[in-house]
């Protein structure tokens, strides 16, 4: 089991504050640093305000050396894909081939009201995530003039450069992470794409089941079943007391009860037996949500006392 850790800097973080906690993680032996790729905080100030996501992986690739990056996830709806196509390229570059991207649908409206970005209906965004995905992996693997004619993005003649230093994706590139809970579409995007499928904010029994759904669609197109990675992504909340535990639930305002139920919360032993039963619902990574960016010890004590129990 990997234990990565994931951000939120929307809700209020400065790029120092992500370079410093990145630079932790890898010290620390977690296996990589994400972020989510969002402009507007869901709840308090936000300040220092939001920071993009591309802009920041960029920055800290060439501040650190072994640890993976990448977001969970990056919205369609902010980007066209060639221009995204060549941002996440550098940042593959920059890092020596330490990129994971994550790419989803969008889902949050307000963002979208605040920063002038179009935000058309659910199944438009799945369609253009579709084209995207496709534009994405196309350029990347291209070897010549890459042409693509759909509904939403045409190309004609694109040099499909720069090209990602990585290989390892199903489709020779950078692995494509897709997650999401949808019953149909999702699983047949992540069959059709992805190198790792991931379920967010979940039970393990509905971890278990989508799980399910994605391994089916994985097999009806023909692929090799090792040749998806499936993950959670959980917040998380430990500590060695219960006063340590309630202090760490107050600084993210959540209640301790509430995150022992729907989080990893708890003393190290109840996250580790936490951790295990979404291993044997089927889980190889687990990205560790990590909300309170200033508490460093926060990570220290996950990587004495759960890591090593893994």
């Amino acid at each position: 089991m990997e234990l990565r850790i994931f951000t939120e800097p929307q809700q209020g973080a400065s790029y120092d504050d992500l370079v410093t906690v990145a630079q932790e993680a890898e010290r620390l032996g977690f296996g990589a640093f994400f972020r989510s790729d969002h402009y507007l905080t869901m709840g308090g100030d936000g300040l220092p305000g939001p920071s993009d996501a591309w802009v920041t992986l960029a920055g800290i690739a060439r501040e650190t050396s072994t640890i993976r990056l990448g977001t969970l996830v990056t919205s369609a709806t902010f980007r066209h894909p060639g221009p995204l196509a060549v941002a996440v390229a550098n940042v593959d570059q920059m890092s020596g081939g330490r990129v994971d991207f994550g790419l989803g649908a969008g889902w949050f409206s307000a963002e979208h009201e605040a920063y002038g970005i179009p935000f058309p209906d659910m199944r438009e965004r799945f369609d253009r995530l579709e084209e995207q995905l496709d534009v994405i992996t196309g350029l990347w693997a291209t070897e010549g003039g890459f042409d693509y004619a759909g509904t939403y993005y045409q190309l004609k003649n694109s040099p499909g450069l720069p090209k990602p230093v990585q290989t390892g994706g199903h489709r020779g590139t950078i692995p494509v992470v897709i997650g999401g809970h949808g019953k149909r579409r999702t699983p047949a995007l992540a069959a059709a794409y992805a190198d790792e499928f991931n379920v967010p904010f979940a039970g393990v029994e509905d971890v278990r089941a989508q799980f399910g759904r994605v391994a089916t669609a994985v097999e009806a197109a023909g692929r090799d079943a090792a040749s998806m990675t499936y993950s959670v992504a959980q917040v998380l909340c430990v500590g060695e007391t219960e006063a340590e535990i309630d202090r760490r639930a107050a600084a993210i305002g959540r209640e301790k009860a509430e995150l022992r139920e729907n989080g990893l919360a708890g003393t190290p032993e109840e996250v580790v037996a936490k951790i295990r039963a979404f291993q044997d619902a089927g889980a190889r990574r687990i990205y560790l949500q990590t909300l309170d960016l200033g508490d460093l010890d926060h990570l220290r004590l996950v990587a004495r006392d759960v890591l090593p129990a893994l």
